[in-house]
């Protein structure tokens, strides 16, 4: 387990880093961020200024390893836009996209394990063909449709949830709705494809032969083992929730990280774009990481090292 964790720890850096050169790279060449700042108008010595003021008149690699260094030190720069320092601005808006995201795959797993169990134990069937349906609609359906059409019902027609603003349950809840729906399809595939896998193996035989009960073949032996892809999927899913609240937060306009996102891109404050790609990264490699550790905490016979 020791050596484990020190090899992914040492990974998810790796991984990091390169998301950082990547990202820091792709934005110093989307264009003159000095010529942006100063705005149409400014004149050639105002935009000079800038660059020397931000120290982008240095070479490309002298300017990511300041950036850095500036990282290690928990010092994420200062927004453009709005005036903070970005390290406060992660801080406080990221805990409104995880508790979203948390939402969002909690309805996920709760619609699609059970959907799932149901079309493995009888492939082929009626209800089989009706969850794959299912999943293929959830599959095809573009997140920003399915939030206009949220909109539209609970909000516009029935009046049940607020359309915008907000960072409590009642206004979170339908943009989770979204986001759960938009995750569900991979989870309904890969549980009912474990079930159908663990069905037809030994031991649930011999749970049957045993004589146990169907509800506790299937919830004491089958789901157990299905559960274990599930989980990896579930935080891959996750991860994808969190870089997707982006499109979500903009329409419900939820002050979260993806809207910030949103809003410094339109900007062009560079450094929380910078800040808040890496952030995203960093929670999607810490939640592949807490999948490994849960999946040996499911089945033991799992071999981390």
């Amino acid at each position: 387990m020791k050596r484990f964790l020190i090899r992914r720890c040492l990974l998810a850096v790796l991984v990091l880093l390169t998301i950082s050169a990547l990202s820091f790279t792709m934005l110093k060449l989307s264009g003159d961020l000095a010529i942006s700042l100063a705005g149409e108008g400014s004149g050639a010595d105002y935009v000079e200024f800038l660059r020397a003021q931000y120290g982008w008149d240095r070479p490309i690699a002298i300017q990511y390893l300041s950036w850095l260094g500036d990282l290690l030190r928990g010092d994420m720069g200062r927004s453009f836009y709005y005036g903070q320092d970005v390290t406060r601005l992660i801080l406080e808006r990221m805990p409104v996209t995880l508790a979203l995201g948390a939402m969002a795959i909690g309805f996920a797993l709760a619609l699609a394990i059970p959907m799932g169990m149901a079309a493995g134990l009888r492939p082929g069937g009626t209800l089989d063909r009706a969850v794959l349906l299912v999943a293929l609609i959830g599959g095809a359906t573009p997140i920003f449709w399915l939030a206009f059409l949220l909109i539209l019902l609970f909000g516009l027609t029935l009046r049940w949830l607020p359309i915008t603003g907000g960072t409590d349950l009642q206004h979170l809840l339908m943009p989770a709705l979204a986001l759960g729906f938009y995750a569900m399809p991979a989870l309904i595939r890969i549980t009912r494809a474990g079930m159908i896998e663990v069905m037809g193996s030994d031991y649930i035989r011999t749970a049957r032969a045993k004589g146990l009960r169907r509800w506790q073949v299937y919830l004491g032996h089958a789901l157990r083992n299905t559960l274990v892809p599930v989980v990896a999927v579930a935080s891959v899913q996750f991860g994808f929730l969190l870089g997707g609240s982006v499109v979500i937060e903009t329409i419900f306009a939820i002050n979260g990280i993806g809207y910030l996102t949103w809003e410094a891109i339109n900007q062009n404050d560079y450094p929380v774009v910078q800040s808040a790609v890496l952030t995203v990264s960093a929670a999607y490699v810490l939640l592949t990481l807490l999948a490994d550790l849960l999946n040996r905490a499911i089945d033991p016979r799992i071999r981390l090292e």
